[in-house]
């Protein structure tokens, strides 16, 4: 069944192949962006171009993620929205210490407070027809962490612990919140890292930025294996998964491509999830009967 999905971050990676790809499938889709006109132009008319090329469904729409204005007047121009994927998202990497507060405030301003709004954005009309799907992007640096990623870390982490409280409660009025948690993928990700401000604390941890060279290099090293799993079509082709699958069948977590283990970690945790809601009494809200 076509469903009309919002698409935040649509300007590279996940979101611009989820795009076109969903849009292939049938679905009408409005994929978003900041600097429509600007900065992302290029992008933009990609996506008007294989609308128009291939005649599926696709409008493009200005939304700055970290402005309430923005995201209001973006939601308001779309009819409904049946599935909204909360892609957009920017990392850090560098000794925490390094970072201003400023740029602490930023990362968590994209990757938590921007899909705090667009979630909150859609969720009335999707109370009103008592059914929808919010996808959240989170990462397997949402279950683990490591030395270099602390700020982005903390950022994913608290979208996990969002996620699955504003889970339970919107799960009774028939909406599903779940987690996709990629691993790392050949997309512009890694590319666009910004690291921290103070040189002079970045260059007291020596042995960090010599960490961060050796993941950069198994990561690339991934990357160029054709048996590793990174294409960005895994991801896409999750959410697709994540969107046929029956409302009250679909899974909190979602893990795509390297794991390092976190499968295993959300295996050992499920139980316990599942017993504290029962202490709570409220695993029946543990997502929209079906």
């Amino acid at each position: 069944m076509s469903k009309s999905i919002l698409i935040t971050g649509c300007s590279t990676g996940f979101g611009f192949d989820a795009a076109k790809y969903l849009a292939q499938k049938g679905h009408t889709i409005y994929a978003t962006m900041r600097g429509v006109a600007g900065k992302n132009k290029a992008p933009a008319d990609a996506l008007r171009e294989f609308a128009n090329s291939e005649n599926v469904s696709i409008t493009v729409l200005e939304i700055d993620v970290t402005s309430d204005d923005s995201v209001t007047a973006a939601v308001a121009q779309v009819p409904e929205v049946d599935v909204l994927i909360n892609n957009a998202g920017v990392g850090f990497a560098g000794p925490v210490e390094a970072f201003s507060t400023e740029q602490f405030q930023q990362q968590m301003d994209v990757n938590v407070t921007g899909t705090f709004r667009t979630t909150k954005a859609v969720l009335p009309g999707m109370r009103v027809r008592k059914t929808g799907l919010v996808i959240q992007i989170s990462s397997i640096a949402g279950r683990i962490a490591g030395p270099a990623f602390g700020i982005y870390h903390a950022s994913k982490w608290a979208l996990e612990g969002l996620s699955e409280s504003w889970r339970y409660e919107v799960g009774p009025l028939g909406i599903d919140i779940v987690l996709v948690e990629p691993g790392p993928f050949a997309t512009s990700f890694f590319g666009n890292i910004q690291p921290g401000l103070d040189e002079t604390v970045m260059s007291a941890y020596g042995h960090v930025g010599e960490y961060s060279d050796g993941f950069g290099v198994k990561v690339n090293a991934a990357f160029e294996d054709a048996e590793a799993p990174t294409d960005p079509m895994l991801v896409v082709k999750a959410f697709e998964d994540l969107i046929n699958t029956p409302a009250g069948q679909r899974p909190l977590r979602t893990v795509v491509g390297l794991d390092f283990g976190t499968q295993g970690l959300n295996d050992v945790v499920a139980p316990v999830r599942q017993g504290i809601m029962e202490f709570l009494e409220i695993a029946d809200w543990d997502g929209p009967k079906g």
